[in-house]
């Protein structure tokens, strides 16, 4: 073959392969090797990693070999024998220790949604999502429990907390939002956006709303300064009555429920929203033509086999928002991973 069919068949094989890479890196964290290497006085060799994680010293061996061509640890060779540590990346964001971790969220992927992931043709198929037959429980009864048990709802807490230490701060300044002195982030978990709202706007006030369980175990296992003026309501976003507020987040909320949910939320915040109050979504923004980024429209397919939601463009949002009554739509397209839009009643 000539060089442009050589690129285009490799192209194909890291295509087909991109899931081995998935595993690998879930596999790792789940293990814990990185942890276990940040806290080693020095880098290990294969019989102390493998001693050290509880697993074979063959398979041990090959999972550091594949994380060395990751760039996800750095080898080097004494004696004849191979020592592994961690390279910036991985110490950055896969030890449990480090501010800006996601471990919990690849823990998350790697137990929950590349699960569901195996059934995206059916999804496709269908136009549906696969809990049921992933899990053996319906997606909404799953919404309303907060996930198949008090680990998975932790877990998964933990995993919003790690995304928002890396990108809440970005999208929080996207816009001036220190004309809103009381915000009501709904859906907000543990309060990770809370608190850096706390530091961004020091004036503000802000509630956090969500379900029963989730605000118990917001309550039990993450911390909160007493200083801190956050206060934890709780109630269902979509029947009971909300705080009232002069600014309402809704963080990777929307892109969970098909659209007449979304309207149906949207209209009960309005109605709520104190005049010339506003709304700040956080979501992942498709390009107008739906055909970019890769990584949201990846998000939007995850979207179909674990939700009943998608992601949208600016104009779908713009259409949900304007059709609830608000106005003076503008969003900002981060060039990261999640994008701002802030429209005011």
């Amino acid at each position: 073959m000539g060089s442009s069919e050589d690129h285009a068949y490799r192209l194909l094989n890291d295509y087909a392969n991109g899931f081995m890479v998935s595993q690998v890196l879930f596999t790792a964290c789940e293990l814990g090797v990185f942890d276990l290497l940040a806290e080693a006085p020095g880098p290990l060799d294969v019989a102390a990693v493998a001693a050290g994680v509880g697993a074979s010293a063959h398979g041990t061996e090959l999972l550091l070999d594949i994380c060395v061509s990751l760039k996800l640890l750095k080898v080097e060779t004494r004696g004849g024998k191979a020592f592994y540590r961690n390279t910036e990346l991985s110490s950055d964001y896969l030890t449990t220790v480090s501010p800006t971790s996601q471990c919990s969220m690849l823990k998350y992927m790697g137990r929950t949604s590349y699960r569901c992931w195996g059934h995206l043709a059916d999804a496709v198929r269908e136009g549906r999502n696969q809990y049921l037959e992933t899990f053996g429980v319906p997606a909404e009864e799953l919404f309303t429990a907060i996930y198949r048990s008090e680990g998975e709802r932790l877990q998964f807490m933990q995993a919003l907390q790690e995304v928002w230490s890396v990108n809440g701060r970005s999208l929080l300044t996207a816009f001036d939002l220190s004309v809103f002195p009381l915000m009501c982030d709904l859906g907000g978990g543990a309060g990770a956006l809370a608190k850096e709202c706390m530091s961004l706007y020091p004036g503000c006030k802000i509630t956090v709303f969500d379900v029963p369980e989730v605000v118990w175990t917001a309550k039990q296992h993450f911390s909160f300064q007493e200083e801190e003026q956050i206060d934890f309501q709780e109630g269902d976003f979509f029947k009971d009555p909300l705080p009232e507020a002069d600014l309402y987040i809704l963080a990777r909320v929307l892109h969970d429920w098909a659209d007449g949910k979304c309207s149906h939320l949207l209209e009960r915040i309005y109605h709520t929203c104190k005049p010339g109050g506003g709304i700040l979504v956080i979501e992942s923004l498709l390009d107008e033509d739906r055909r970019g980024p890769l990584l949201t429209q990846l998000y939007s397919l995850n979207m179909l086999v674990q939700t009943e939601g998608q992601e949208r463009t600016p104009t779908h949002y713009h259409m949900l928002l304007s059709s609830a009554g608000f106005r003076d739509f503008q969003f900002k397209k981060t060039g990261a991973i999640y994008d701002a839009i802030l429209a005011r009643k």
